[in-house]
């Protein structure tokens, strides 16, 4: 290919006036803070993932030898199914609210069904 006729995904346009220049986004303390949270809310889904696997497992232990469900052990895994989900939609950008500790409370164990 020759620079004569560049991709088409790489047209350059002089006036584009469509968004901000990289250079301000590079530079923009927010993007790097929003990293940072970024980073601090994977660990915590890590961590937390680990823990609902214990209340899986503990659960199912529970119900094989009682026949029962446990209400505590059903609540807890409704709260961390809801603060995964937090995590999860701020790590893709889907929103910008920060999920607990850092900005939303912890999410309640009320279930929709």
């Amino acid at each position: 290919m020759s620079n004569e006729n560049p991709p088409a995904d790489h047209v350059i346009s002089d006036n584009d006036d469509s968004g901000i220049p990289v250079e301000e986004n590079i530079k923009s303390r927010s993007t790097w803070l929003r990293l940072l949270f970024m980073v601090v809310f994977y660990v915590l889904a890590t961590v937390t993932s680990a823990v609902l696997s214990v209340v899986v497992v503990l659960s199912f232990f529970w119900v094989l030898f009682t026949g029962e469900k446990n209400s505590q052990l059903q609540q807890a895994g409704q709260v961390i199914a809801g603060y995964l989900y937090e995590i999860i939609r701020y790590l893709t950008f889907n929103t910008d609210d920060k999920p607990f500790p850092f900005g939303n409370e912890l999410p309640s164990a009320d279930s929709d069904d």
